[in-house]
């Protein structure tokens, strides 16, 4: 019992290392950047701004909304570049309980998580943002000026955010589910219907109550779903071709007298 207590509170201890080292690398990459807070928000606003009528501008009914919100982002921002980092010290802290196998598995999921939802939070902003705001703003009647809060602005780009950014994690939770042996290629591809209504209520429920946006995400999630099951299929494949390629030949049977 003794040495299960200090194993556990060693395993505390060095969580708590590696938090800190994480915040402070949070942190100094935050102070790095907060001089430029105000031009980092001009360039998430950049497709709002941009989908906006001519005079039309973003405003602030805050107090301090002016002030916090370029903050916010900034934070964001900071953790972004600090994720790589981040994952790295996660990694380091789980890879000593991982059998050799799992941790072959684990790093290049690892790495296309992180690389797919930077893709999906690319897409968000390259792609659907200028979209959706000018298939939004062109509806605006004849003489309102369409003035959007900027603390509206941000939680809707975080939502949206988050919302591709996991949409585009499915091949990676596909292929993990067929690893791990909860579902075969087969069932997935028997669900495929049922998937594709799912991803249109998704895209319905993460997505502003327009039919654009809305195939803008389900769509999306239908192709990487395909991804995933295409993905797992190579990966059973090579598996097999390993498995036969690296199988010990049987022993010799002993003659039998008079052969």
């Amino acid at each position: 019992m003794e040495a299960r207590e200090e194993s556990f509170i060693s395993h505390l201890v060095e969580l708590r290392d590696r938090l800190i080292r994480v915040l402070v690398v949070m942190l100094v990459i935050f102070l790095g950047l907060v001089h430029w807070a105000r031009d980092i928000y001009s360039l998430l606003a950049a497709p709002m701004l941009a989908a906006l009528p001519e005079g039309g501008h973003m405003i602030a009914t805050d107090v301090v909304g002016a002030f916090f919100v370029p903050i916010k982002v900034t934070m964001m921002v900071a953790f972004l570049i600090a994720l790589p980092y981040v994952l790295h010290q996660a990694w380091s802290f789980v890879a000593p309980g991982l059998y050799a196998h799992e941790k072959k598995l684990a790093v290049p999921l690892l790495f296309a998580s992180v690389v797919l939802f930077f893709i999906g939070m690319a897409f968000a902003y390259f792609i659907v943002f200028p979209t959706v705001f000018t298939f939004i703003n062109a509806f605006a009647p004849e003489g309102v000026a369409v003035m959007t809060d900027i603390e509206k602005y941000l939680s809707f780009v975080l939502t949206t955010f988050m919302a591709f950014g996991v949409t585009f994690e499915v091949p990676v939770v596909v292929i993990v589910l067929v690893r791990v042996g909860l579902v075969t290629v087969e069932k997935l591809k028997e669900i495929r219907p049922y998937f594709i209504v799912g991803a249109f209520v998704v895209g319905a429920i993460f997505t502003p109550p327009d039919v654009l946006s809305q195939f803008m995400l389900a769509v999306p999630m239908w192709l990487l779903y395909e991804l995933g099951i295409l993905m797992a299929q190579l990966i059973g494949k090579s598996d097999r071709a390993a498995d036969g390629a690296y199988r010990p030949a049987p022993p010799d049977l002993p003659s039998r007298g008079g052969d």
